[in-house]
């Protein structure tokens, strides 16, 4: 929402009156001297917007940034400032043209968006770092040429012409549409995501007319608001169209046969030979159409001429933050090309043309000079060309910064009050500015807030808004004074960056099967899913499942059974071994493996009853300095984390031991949890003792908690190996006497010599990672002390679900809000790409993780990082050295000491490091898909961008599974993307920690899910619950009922689509999947409606307690559950609906209702056995008085007839009758 009453202030100040009056009257060359970096969004909004509002004002604006990092904080405070629609960034690349990586989908999808939007005269305004203006784009005229209208009625080529364009345009044809710039095509149906669009479109055909254009959801695949139109933009910056293709790769051909004879020439022959190799390589795949990373640099060769940005921008206003940095930094990275093009060309990596078409400072400025021009700089410093018409200068300064000191703060508003100042409190979240607002009535100053400030604000008032900047500015000329997070609680604002969320497709279903996927069996085990197979048995057509086992036996599960079969999720990479069919093997391995979880569930059971019982302390509730404790967290929590605390904290209050499990990956907020819980405990006058792993998590922690109680009388101290056996003695002495309250150590915390004065809280940080005698010692605190225990091992979700009643379990879900996906690469491995990234990363003061997972080869790495940063500071650590020098090295990193860590996986888990921003991975393709997530999840857990480059040996040939790997890790970089793959292994890791280790080879023989639902069974029968399930009808009619290759192509889809009917509960749910799949696949044909007929017919029968429907001849009998009554005015009512049709046949135990075939049609049939179940669940309820489709329960099994008196009730005009 736009801040309207902030930049109707901002546009009272003689600056903005100036920079619009010079901009109406067609002046060029406008400067502003001396102006904040914190006053600089405040003002250009308010221009935009005054500018915006004009008639002929309606254009795009430029503001060029000196750096990426600069660009992004702009673009946020413009869009917190005039909204989201209002503001693109258009990112740098940052990947040069002959590398073989693809830069970041995100990047790409926000620069082609941006494109889009220049290209149709969209007004908005753009942010762009200078480095992104000098990258060579296609011909603004060209790529306005590939643009493809789509409207209602339009009629369009045939689908598959229409594929090939597509896939010329840079789209990917998939079976399933999920992420920007995918296609996939369903009979008539076309489903498109372009770059551009927030949601994906689905384009329904009636022959070959545009019949209907709807947004979709991609996660539902539901179609959500109908459309009049839907414009197709290029998925890509660089196409290659088919009519230049002989003509590009013919010149191609003259710089690489000139650029090899310069190679020979000085004897670089192997060289010569490498390049001559990879062009050809490269020539066979352009000539075919086919993309590929690195095609980059065959752009001159199709287009001699290319643009910059700039050209794609209609008459508008041009805005340079720090002309002369920008001059510096365009310098720089035009020498940097040219160093990088030259070793490329050495290196026979490189054609000579690659860099055609990148602009110099010069281009840019005779470039800028078209459009109205204002620079911006803080201390008047003119770039070449760039000679400013006209000047101002204007006094504006960063406010004094508060640290959260209210006392400070209100003197100052007092002072400003008294000089006629208006100052505007800004904090990025609600609460904060509740916060504000009490703490600064407590010093006797009001500070009335709102969402937006009043534009009438009078001279000498405070208020405070809700909205995020990156810093405050101090306006005296104007009397105006902005503060923001910055200035008053020392931590900038952070928003989530701006634009389309994109969702993790494709990933998100961990029942997906794809050929040759092991899948296992309730009743035959682990088998190979072969696909789907339509049997024709009787003249009737089915699908069936088709499973390979041992001894290449086929095993073919008719569809309707499709609950019965689970995807196989072992422990690790290896294939499972194939069951047998037949034998008696599977079923006693699943004996075996019930026994032990048997175990396992009566040991859960136990140790719950008995915490249930035990006494305990019970911990006073929050006091007021619990909640100004809490109110002083400098970050927003998410709703996972507030939840967490509330579950922590009501078990504290309970008078027995709490023993509570709290999940979340590293930096999501665990720790918080942990110590609000401390400060509850040590407010009662009791000790607390955080119990880690390692050395390094102690120090981590003895940090993090010592900062969170600073300003409050508690003691907190570490006690590790590191200190002096002094230093321990004196630190046990003050435990034991009740002068330290918090104590944070390693297994050093159980050792004998360690006594507590009052302990009445202990919180476990990884407990899976301590020993068997250290959990022994832990059992027995647990009886008689609160136990917090925390894990940053994700928990399967099914599992959590299968203890819930048996273990107290928390799960922080939700990753911090100022936390940006990482930029991730995926690329040949290369000296110059290794130098570079480690370069930028130490120039921001930041350190950089270098993994290799092979300790034989880290010597050889270290000796060419020296050789090529030679100013970095390089540690080496893996699991091979020494414990304490392991210890010595990591906390020397963690301080500072150094600042590149060459290491294998084993920083994989458990480390918070913020200040560290760039992953390499050597030889990624050897790790599998869980460690490549969870090292990634190393960095970036701060709010600055972090980058992840995962590499491979150059003329490495990639094996089908190593190349799937890398694509995912590339592809799914958002947080929260939904990542289910890759944290399979590490929610098994979680289930085996949980449960123990003993688990992991029982998880691995039968399968996870089928582990999970024995233990779910286990925990059931043990607690005295009995598995309450509808009784499942068995349907047999002749009649096709089953999804058509022509209807669902893909067979992934097709069994999920299977799975959902087999699972259908009521009639909305089968109203619902036929509503989806007309809506996502088109009508539907005869087949598929007599499946949801069927389906439908099923949950009717369910309801009723019916056991079977069997068709024999021209009869079909429908057959009760034993004990499961027919009313006589059900039967009544039956006889006057369905006159000479229906009989009712009774017996001493069942009841069976034989209904004469009188219709034709198999789709008829099926109709009139829906009416005929829908008339005897109505009658019943209606004669029970109970909600439509209620099945009632006796002896612990639902039934919807009872023996014995039935009740007096008139259904339709049949009398009550026994």
């Amino acid at each position: 929402m736009a801040k309207v009453g902030l930049l109707q202030l901002m546009s009272q100040t003689p600056e903005h009156s100036w920079l619009v009056r010079g901009l109406r009257s067609g002046l060029g060359g406008l400067e502003l001297v001396g102006l904040t970096p914190g006053a600089v969004p405040a003002l250009i909004a308010a221009v935009y917007r005054t500018l915006a509002a004009e008639r002929d004002g309606r254009r795009p604006v430029l503001l060029v940034a000196p750096g990426p990092a600069r660009a992004e904080r702009l673009a946020e405070d413009l869009a917190a400032l005039l909204g989201e629609r209002e503001v693109e960034l258009f990112p740098p690349l940052e990947i040069l043209p002959w590398e073989e990586t693809r830069p970041p989908r995100s990047v790409v999808d926000r620069r082609l968006r941006t494109l889009a939007r220049l290209l149709q005269d969209d007004p908005f305004l753009l942010v762009a770092p200078v480095t992104a203006l000098i990258e060579p784009l296609l011909p603004a005229q060209y790529y306005r040429t590939q643009v493809t209208a789509v409207r209602r009625g339009l009629e369009l080529p045939e689908l598959p012409i229409l594929a090939g364009r597509l896939v010329d345009q840079g789209y990917e044809r998939v079976n399933q549409v999920t992420t920007p710039g995918q296609f996939a095509i369903r009979g008539d149906i076309l489903d498109i995501y372009p770059p551009q669009a927030d949601l994906p479109y689905r384009i329904e055909l009636f022959g070959s007319e545009v019949d209907s254009i709807r947004l979709f959801d991609p996660e539902t695949q539901r179609s959500v608001e109908s459309q009049d139109e839907v414009v197709l933009w290029p998925a890509r910056e660089t196409l290659f169209p088919s009519d230049r293709r002989a003509e590009a790769l013919a010149r191609a051909e003259q710089d690489l046969t000139e650029q090899v004879r310069r190679l020979r020439a000085v004897g670089r022959e192997g060289v010569a030979a490498a390049l001559a190799s990879r062009f050809a390589r490269q020539r066979e795949m352009l000539s075919q159409g086919v993309h590929f990373p690195g095609d980059e640099q065959f752009r001159p060769y199709f287009f001699p001429r290319l643009d910059v940005l700039v050209s794609y921008l209609p008459p508008g206003a041009i805005i340079l933050e720090e002309p002369a940095r920008l001059a510096e930094a365009i310098k720089t990275a035009t020498g940097e090309l040219a160093s990088a093009h030259a070793a490329a060309l050495e290196k026979g990596k490189a054609l000579p043309s690659a860099l055609d078409g990148y602009a110099g400072w010069e281009q840019l400025v005779a470039a800028w000079r078209h459009h109205p021009l204002i620079t911006l700089s803080s201390l008047g410093r003119h770039a070449p060309g760039l000679q400013p018409s006209t000047s101002r200068t204007v006094t504006s300064r960063p406010p004094d910064p508060f640290h959260g000191q209210t006392g400070p703060l209100a003197a100052a508003l007092r002072e400003w009050k008294k000089e006629g100042y208006r100052v505007l409190l800004a904090l990025s979240h609600p609460s904060r500015l509740e916060r504000m607002a009490a703490a600064l009535r407590e010093e006797n100053v009001t500070l009335p807030t709102a969402a937006d400030v009043p534009a009438d604000l009078p001279a000498g008032q405070a208020f405070g808004i809700e909205l995020g900047l990156g810093a405050g500015f101090e306006l005296p000329a104007a009397r105006l004074v902005v503060l923001t997070d910055l200035e008053l609680i020392g931590k900038a604002s952070r928003r989530r960056p701006s634009g389309r969320r994109i969702r993790g497709g494709g990933l998100t279903n961990l029942l997906d099967l794809a050929k040759g996927d092991y899948v296992v069996h309730v009743n035959h085990g682990i088998g190979q899913f072969l696909g789907l197979q339509t049997k024709e048995i009787a003249g009737v057509h089915r699908d069936y499942i088709v499973i390979k086992y041992a001894g290449e036996d086929r095993l073919f599960v008719p569809v309707e059974q499709v609950n019965q079969i689970q995807k196989y999720i072992g422990t690790d990479d290896h294939p499972p071994r194939l069951s047998r069919l037949g034998g008696s093997e599977w079923a006693r391995l699943k004996k075996r493996v019930k026994e032990s979880v048997q175990e396992i569930a009566e040991q859960l059971v136990r140790l719950y009853a008995e915490r249930q019982v035990a006494p305990g302390y019970a911990f006073s509730p929050d006091t007021v300095w619990q909640r100004e404790f809490e109110d002083a967290f400098e970050f927003e929590e998410t709703p996972d984390q507030l939840r967490a605390v509330e579950d922590v904290k009501r078990d504290m209050e309970r008078p027995r031991p709490m023993d509570r499990l709290l999940c979340g990956d590293v930096g999501y907020g665990k720790t918080e949890a942990a110590i609000r819980a401390s400060f509850k405990a040590v407010a009662d006058g009791k000790q607390v003792a955080v119990l880690v792993p390692t050395t390094i998590l102690a120090q981590q922690h003895l940090r993090t908690f010592r900062n969170r109680f600073e300003g409050y009388p508690v003691i907190v101290e570490a006690l590790t190996r590191f200190q002096s056996p002094s230093e321990q003695e004196k630190i046990l002495r003050s435990l034991k006497e009740g002068r330290v309250d918090i104590i944070i150590g390693t297994h050093r915390l159980l050792s004998k010599d360690v006594v507590f004065r009052d302990l009445g809280l202990v919180i476990i940080d990884e407990e899976q990672r301590f020993g068997v005698l250290q959990k022994e010692r832990l059992k027995e605190l647990r009886t008689s002390v609160d136990v917090l225990t925390m894990t940053a091992t994700p928990i399967p979700r099914t599992l959590h679900m299968a203890l819930s009643g048996v273990r107290d379990m928390s799960v922080i879900e939700t990753p911090p809000e100022d936390r940006y996906p990482v930029r991730t690469y995926v690329t040949e491995y290369s000296e110059e790409l290794v130098q570079e990234a480690i370069s930028r990363e130490l120039a921001r003061g930041g350190q950089v993780f270098v993994v290799v997972n092979r300790i034989q080869a880290i010597d050889h790495y270290k000796a060419e990082l020296e050789r090529l940063v030679p100013e970095a500071r390089i540690a080496v650590a893996h699991g091979q050295m020494e414990e304490r020098r392991l210890e010595r090295v990591m906390l020397d990193f963690l301080e500072g000491e150094y600042n590149v860590l060459l290491c294998t996986t084993i920083i994989e888990t458990g480390m918070d490091m913020p200040n560290v921003n760039t992953l390499i991975v050597l030889e990624a393709d050897k790790l599998g898909l869980a460690q490549l997530y969870q090292l990634r999840g190393r960095v970036g857990r701060s709010n600055r961008v972090a980058y992840a480059y995962f590499t491979y040996r150059p003329e490495q040939v990639l094996t089908e599974e190593a190349e799937k790997r890398l694509q995912a890790i590339r592809e799914f970089t958002d947080l929260g993307s939904g990542f289910k793959i890759a944290l399979q292994d590490l929610e098994i890791r979680g289930a085996g920690s949980l449960l123990g280790a003993e688990q992991h080879g029982f998880i691995a023989a039968v399968g996870f899910e089928m582990y999970n639902r024995l233990l779910e069974e286990a925990i059931r029968e043990r607690k005295g619950e009995e598995k309450r399930e509808l009784p499942e009808p068995v349907i047999d009619l002749s009649v096709d009922a089953y999804f058509s290759d022509e209807f669902i192509p893909d067979s992934r889809q097709k069994v999920e689509m299977y799975r959902r009917i087999v699972g259908l509960v009521d009639e909305e749910s089968v109203t619902e999947v036929q509503e989806e799949l007309e809506d996502r696949f088109g009508s539907l044909p005869v087949a598929a409606k007599n499946l949801l007929l069927v389906a439908r017919l099923k949950v009717l029968a369910r309801q009723a307690g019916v056991h079977s429907i069997l068709e024999t001849g021209r009869r079909v009998a429908i057959r009760f559950h034993p004990g499961v009554l027919l009313e006589r005015e059900v039967e009544a009512e039956l006889i006057r609906r369905f006159p000479g049709r229906v009989a009712v046949w009774r017996t001493a135990r069942q009841v069976q209702i034989t209904l004469a075939r009188t219709e034709e049609s198999a789709e008829a049939m099926l109709a009139q056995l829906v009416e005929v179940m829908r008339t005897v669940n109505r009658c019943r309820d209606r004669a029970r008085g109970a909600e439509p489709g209620a099945v009632q329960a006796q002896n612990g099994r639902p039934v919807t007839g009872f023996p014995g008196k039935q009740p007096a009730h008139n259904c339709g005009r049949i009398g009550n009758r026994m």
